[in-house]
């Protein structure tokens, strides 16, 4: 059945470990980031066979059905209105606002459970954090006072708004934070996040300074590259997940539409490039599904435009000769890999292993 993505389970394994090892090489527990896939139950279960140390998601849903031991965290931070079912279901969360864990110590309480937390503080990327160092030093102390809340430590996250670079210059400030905090309320910082994929370059150089004991992987597993400057990982698959999808038609049609141009279905004006005539050919899948613009063919045919339930490719200079119930394949971005998983109408099928 189509449309479906391929899940190559040996892959995915592969990059894990591989992955594993060189945290832990240098120092650094992971944090297996699982959103990107939808905690897939196949794919946690090889989390959990690989004894990572934490299994990490942006969703409360997703961590909802994950049965384990391992230590699970909430990497968004938590709406207040969550509160419960966050201190119900995940062990720590990450978080930036004092009410928000005053929340989280109250709903602990009735829970009769610890919450951990781990204090997000922003160095330049603009997304979440505490961008001022008074009030970090002003939540430290109010967390402290909280009788279920374990302050497990400190994170930074970078390159996912502003997209800011990890340096070891920037993460020396989170190492500065962890060593002042430490000093100031005479505590023990367990977890120093110091970022995500996109300090995978620094990991494989060594130069992750000094004091960042963790690291949250997603990309890096699921598509074998790290996220600063898009390099694929030496020795990394980049083809865990692939995309099909059947051919609907294919005419040789004008590319240029004929008659005034308005709006389309999204209400946006598109603009045509005037080739003459060309072979187009439909796929049953769909901007609801996924952007057609993150979807990379095997052959040298292109995706020209979707609507909710149509992808068309030109298929004019393709290597293959497309017919009805043809199927396409694709590789995958980070976006059109999340974009698929989260659709109901894409079908799963497990390469095992």
């Amino acid at each position: 059945m189509y449309p479906r993505l391929l899940i190559d389970k040996t892959k995915f394994r592969h990059n894990l470990r591989y992955m594993l090892d060189k945290a832990h090489l240098n120092g650094l527990s992971v944090m297996a980031v699982s959103k990107v896939f939808c905690a897939d139950t196949e794919l946690i279960q090889i989390l959990i066979e690989e004894e990572v140390d934490f299994i990490a998601d942006s969703r409360i849903e997703n961590l909802k059905g994950i049965a384990s031991d391992i230590p699970k965290v909430l990497l968004r931070l938590p709406m207040f209105s969550e509160a419960h079912e966050v201190v119900e279901h995940a062990d720590i969360s990450l978080n930036s606002e004092l009410e928000t864990i005053q929340e989280l110590n109250h709903q602990a309480y009735h829970l009769k459970k610890t919450h951990g937390v781990i204090i997000m503080i922003d160095l330049g990327d603009l997304r979440e954090g505490i961008f001022d160092e008074e009030e970090v030093y002003e939540t430290v102390k109010e967390v402290l006072k909280l009788e279920y809340i374990d302050l497990k430590g400190i994170g930074v996250n970078l390159t996912c708004y502003g997209g800011i670079i990890p340096t070891p210059d920037i993460l020396e400030q989170l190492v500065d934070y962890k060593t002042k905090i430490e000093k100031k309320f005479t505590i023990k910082l367990d977890i120093i996040s110091g970022g995500n994929s996109s300090n995978i370059e620094l990991m494989m150089e060594g130069n992750i300074p000094f004091g960042i004991n963790n690291i949250r992987l997603g990309e890096a597993i699921v598509l074998g590259r790290e996220t600063a400057y898009g390099n694929g990982i030496e020795n990394l698959y980049d083809d865990v997940f692939l995309m099909e999808a059947e051919v609907i038609e294919v005419k040789k049609k004008p590319s240029y539409p004929i008659g005034e141009i308005g709006m389309n279905a999204f209400g946006k004006t598109p603009v045509f490039e005037n080739k003459g005539d060309r072979i187009r050919a439909i796929i049953a899948i769909g901007k609801q599904d996924v952007d057609h613009n993150e979807l990379i063919p095997y052959d040298t045919i292109k995706a020209i435009g979707s609507s909710s339930d149509h992808i068309i490719l030109d298929v004019t200079d393709g290597y293959n000769i497309y017919t009805i119930g043809d199927s396409v394949l694709f590789r995958l971005t980070y976006s059109s890999v999340l974009s698929l998983f989260t659709s109901k109408y894409v079908k799963r099928l497990y390469l095992d292993e």
